[in-house]
């Protein structure tokens, strides 16, 4: 079975609504959500002058490859609404998969870790929350370390506990 590091967001319509419907399609379409974080807000990254996203992050367990995966995450954004009209606009809903095992992967479709991870507090703080002590497979330190050293300084603040695997 493979372990997928997951984060996902959007900043359109009812965010906690499509957090939710998001997390029950993977559940359906993908594998076993092991953990979820709580779901923090944060502002904009990116294009700025747009509303404030929640994000979470999830853990799932899959027993499809990297490429498929994302794949079925694109998928599942697509049915919800997910339009790609602006390069970081407003959406429904994101899926990124943070990281795949202690994988590093490149292609067209995925690369693993997300080569971004280091540099976003709202992406980092939600997964310190479920693996704090899985080290990053290409810069070799915790998430927990990667937290402490972001230079990320936008505002990421919890506005939910953490939810249980689902059923």
């Amino acid at each position: 079975m493979n372990r997928a590091y997951l984060l996902i967001g959007g900043n359109l319509g009812d965010r906690t609504a499509y957090l939710s419907r998001a997390v029950s399609q993977i559940q359906e379409k993908c594998g076993v959500v092991v953990q979820q974080s709580s779901i923090y807000e944060t502002a904009a990254w990116g294009v700025e002058d747009q509303p404030s996203f929640y994000n979470q992050a999830l853990l799932l367990h899959t027993s499809f490859a990297a490429p498929v995966l994302m794949q079925q995450l694109l998928d599942i954004e697509t049915s919800l609404g997910r339009e790609r009209t602006i390069k970081m606009g407003p959406r429904t809903i994101d899926i990124d998969v943070l990281l795949y095992n202690e994988e590093v992967i490149q292609s067209e479709l995925i690369t693993v870790p997300h080569p971004h991870l280091p540099q976003r507090r709202f992406a980092l703080l939600p997964l310190a929350e479920i693996a704090p002590q899985y080290v990053h497979p290409q810069l070799h330190e915790t998430i927990t370390t990667l937290l402490k050293n972001c230079p990320d300084t936008l505002d990421v603040h919890k506005i939910s506990g953490a939810k249980p695997p689902l059923p």
